[in-house]
């Protein structure tokens, strides 16, 4: 991989485009604020603050020891071997499964948006998925640089359109604007419904990680890497506090029938301009693409690395001999996903659903699954943070960032957790904490094997350091 091919708005501009707030927003916002009530911005400003807290475990290891296996190197020094193929099988079947909701709502949404245009016309979403899926990895395997900027050109053209709509509908709305969304009181049922609604925001912001990935090619990665963390952020909170203010605004901040809406920013479109419609569904296909792209370009190198090191199959750690990508994670990844959404698919056409199957209910099963998984890497990525600079930097441990801060990062990672795994849930959710439990039993089982079996496992993790070779290609 060549490193230096990136620079801190590349990296920036891919993360944000990871997070695809069009898409995010959409599909993700009418539940909180049925949640959360009218003052759900509220929920979002607290899930803002919880990941700048994981921002400052990822900035401080990158800072220390960048390298494209992210988390599962950070965990791995600091606890060993054992923990980084555990966290390399975690990591990967949750971004795996998440991101395979991804695949499937870029069909999706393309399928939504032109049968809205065009009366009568209907092609399966999973075809649109399937062409869809193949021009983004067709972009990754020619080379990071071009699928990167490609990415970030669809972020601005969804940020554009999502600030534009959000600004003509709080000005047409003017003579009703009120602070409400902004004041606790407004909270449903307060703490609680502050609690129930904080892992649905939290959702809005997977993804933020990306940048770390992608360390190996990019210039200055221990300085840049951080720096594109919490500038990509703090650009979602503030722009997520003007989408959700601007939808409750319009609704008038009636959340009952802001949660009936099957988008709601795009009624609110529809109510404010309707010329700013097709901008919106636009919005909507350029904000899955992008996610698309930059999602799988950057959690595939975390396999890839998991492979390069031994953690996982060696053919996945190899990469073009020309192009040096990473084509062979990258496809694996993919053909997961889909492998996926085959077998739901499937296993949805034996239920009792009557065969019809929907990529928005797809994408809200799967990302569920995906995060619980994803969290348990957040949280064992913070309660390593002191270990690794106790342990291989104690001249540098600063008590507040490496100490105080991981610590309530790792706090706070338990809330949304006992959230999307509390019982009671309606099925498949209900399944979900039992299935995460389970990959994560076969996960250190498959890992103790493992470390057993080959005793050097240990040297390897983390054995690449971004850096290490400034201005020329890293080792791969």
């Amino acid at each position: 991989m060549r490193g230096g091919s990136l620079g801190m708005l590349d990296i920036a501009a891919a993360t944000m485009a990871n997070i695809g707030p069009a898409m995010s927003f959409y599909f993700g916002f009418g539940f909180l604020a049925l949640t959360a009530g009218v003052a759900s911005p509220l929920t979002i400003l607290a899930a803002g603050v919880a990941v700048a807290l994981l921002g400052n475990t990822l900035a401080q290891f990158s800072r220390a020891h960048p390298s494209a296996g992210g988390f599962i190197t950070f965990v791995g020094k600091s606890f060993g071997p054992t923990s980084a193929v555990s966290t390399a099988l975690l990591a990967g079947l949750g971004y795996i499964i998440a991101m395979s909701s991804v695949i499937a709502i870029s069909g999706g949404f393309l399928e939504i948006l032109l049968e809205h245009y065009i009366s009568g016309f209907h092609v399966p979403w999973i075809i649109w998925t399937l062409i869809l899926t193949a021009f983004a990895v067709a972009l990754m395997v020619r080379g990071v640089a071009v699928s990167t900027k490609i990415a970030g050109l669809f972020f601005g053209i969804e940020m554009t359109v999502l600030v534009l709509v959000s600004i003509v509908a709080i000005a047409k709305h003017s003579a009703h604007l009120s602070l409400s969304p902004f004041e606790p009181k407004n909270i449903t049922h307060g703490f609680s419904g502050l609690s129930a609604g904080f892992p649905l925001a939290v959702y809005l912001f997977i993804g933020w990680e990306n940048s770390a990935a992608l360390a190996e090619e990019t210039a200055n990665p221990r300085r840049n890497v951080g720096r594109a963390v919490f500038t990509s952020v703090g650009v979602m909170v503030a722009s997520y506090l003007l989408f959700s203010y601007a939808t409750v605004t319009g609704f008038g901040y009636n959340v009952t029938n802001l949660g009936d809406a099957a988008i709601p920013f795009i009624s609110v479109a529809q109510g404010t301009v309707g010329a700013l419609v097709f901008l919106a569904y636009l919005a909507g296909l350029t904000s899955t693409l992008g996610a698309l792209i930059a999602g799988v370009n950057s959690q595939a190198r975390l396999i890839f690395n998991a492979g390069r090191e031994g953690l996982l199959p060696s053919f996945i750690g190899h990469v073009h001999p020309t192009r040096r990508t990473p084509t062979k994670a990258i496809v694996v990844f993919v053909a997961i996903s889909m492998l996926i959404i085959g077998g739901w698919g499937l296993g949805h056409l034996a239920g009792h659903s009557g065969g019809s199957m929907d990529a928005v209910t797809f994408f809200a099963e799967s990302s569920t699954m995906g995060t619980i998984l994803v969290l348990l890497v957040y949280l064992a990525s913070n309660l390593a943070l002191p270990f690794y600079y106790h342990r291989y930097l104690p001249e540098q441990f600063h008590l507040v960032k490496h100490a105080v801060l991981p610590l309530l990062g790792a706090a706070v990672i338990i809330v949304p957790l006992y959230y999307l795994s509390k019982p009671g849930q309606a099925a498949p959710y209900s399944w979900y904490p039992y299935l995460a439990l389970g990959a994560l039993v076969l996960s250190v089982v498959y890992a103790v094997i493992l470390v057993r079996r080959d005793p050097g496992l240990g040297e390897r993790v983390g054995s690449i350091v971004a850096d290490a070779e400034e201005g020329g290609e890293t080792a791969g």
